[in-house]
């Protein structure tokens, strides 16, 4: 393997995705809301072998951080970002590496053998909206020990940015804050996204322990809300809550920590610690939180949202490890999302397109 500046961190995930004109029955049938990302539980499971038996699914490469994996790289030259996850041994893994390959990310995955399966993400389409229920499979499995294997330590020591999907979370606190400890008191940048509304509802300790680490906290209206209420903060708007996070305990206080709150078609909103520090390429000027209207995108160009957030935090990552200012990082991840919103799933336009 090369030496990628970005190494990403999470679960690899094959979505099963179902077209929006049958999601309304699945949505129903499994008691799933339109917009929502959720861990299945025992009731949800018949749903993946049920949408491949019944229901008209497209196949997609997933898993909230390799979509951002692959974003930032669509911005960075060859070789340059890694990811890190568990899968099984078996087809899906191989759907995935495919995908990684030919869009120029390096797969550092460990391998759980035989019967254990990648885990796979149900995404059920209703019109504009999509509902994701996840079966993890191996990705629960990931083990810190392969962060000490000669390849992905290798990694990790060549990088200078690492993205973590809030999701992993929930089974690897423990590799999670190894990575971030390294990076942080190493002087490197570290991005988390906070991935869903239940990772700060239900796994608040774990999100706690991570955050002292974290330089760049991105996440949606949605997930900002539920921080918000499980910090006792109630019902905040979007500003105070953004500037709460951003002003929170930093390991490394020499450099800012900022928070980025997306709102779909709405405006981007970005808070931080220190919005003047001039050693930075990420001041935000006098304003702070500052707002960033979102381009507009007509709906008939609209097929699919799923993963577009995740491609504004892999656009936004990519432009940043490419020296970048703040502004033009948004713009990035701006271009990148509504691009993945013309596409089925979470992908983005081949041949390449220039946007930065």
């Amino acid at each position: 393997m090369s030496s990628p500046i970005v190494v990403a961190f999470g679960n690899p995930l094959l979505d099963i995705q179902v077209a929006a004109d049958e999601g309304q029955k699945y949505l129903e049938k499994y008691d799933l809301k339109a917009n929502d990302a959720i861990l299945a539980e025992e009731k949800h499971m018949p749903i993946y072998d049920d949408i491949v038996a019944n229901a008209k699914v497209t196949y997609v490469a997933g898993g909230a951080a390799q979509n951002a994996a692959r974003a930032a790289a669509y911005v960075l030259p060859q070789g340059s970002v890694a990811y890190i996850g568990s899968v099984g041994d078996d087809d899906l893994k191989e759907t995935l590496q495919k995908v990684n390959d030919a869009e120029g990310v390096q797969s550092a995955y460990q391998v759980q053998p035989s019967p254990t399966k990648t885990g796979a993400c149900a995404v059920i389409c209703t019109n504009h909206d999509r509902s994701l229920c996840t079966t993890l499979r191996a990705a629960e499995m990931f083990t810190p020990s392969h962060l000490s294997t000669p390849e992905v330590a290798k990694l990790l020591t060549g990088a200078k940015y690492f993205y973590i999907g809030g999701f992993v979370l929930t089974h690897g606190v423990e590799s999670v804050l190894e990575i971030t400890k390294a990076a942080s008191s190493a002087g490197k940048t570290v991005v988390l996204n906070l991935s869903a509304p239940f990772i700060p509802q239900f796994f608040k300790v774990q999100l706690e322990q991570v955050l002292p680490h974290v330089d760049i906290l991105i996440g949606n209206e949605s997930e900002a809300a539920a921080y918000a209420q499980a910090a006792g903060m109630g019902d905040s708007a979007l500003p105070q809550i953004a500037s709460t996070l951003a002003s929170s305990t930093k390991s490394n206080a020499s450099r800012p920590r900022l928070v980025i709150i997306t709102q779909g078609s709405q405006s981007t909103l970005v808070a931080s610690s220190s919005p003047s520090n001039s050693s930075s390429n990420l001041k935000t000027s006098d304003e702070n939180p500052k707002t960033y209207p979102v381009p507009s995108l007509s709906s008939d160009k609209i097929i699919d949202t799923n993963g577009a957030g995740d491609m504004f935090a892999g656009g936004f990552l990519g432009a940043l490890a490419s020296g970048k200012s703040l502004d033009e990082c948004i713009e990035v991840g701006h271009r990148l999302g509504q691009m993945c919103c013309g596409q089925i799933g979470p992908k983005l336009a081949w041949p390449k397109q220039s946007v930065v």
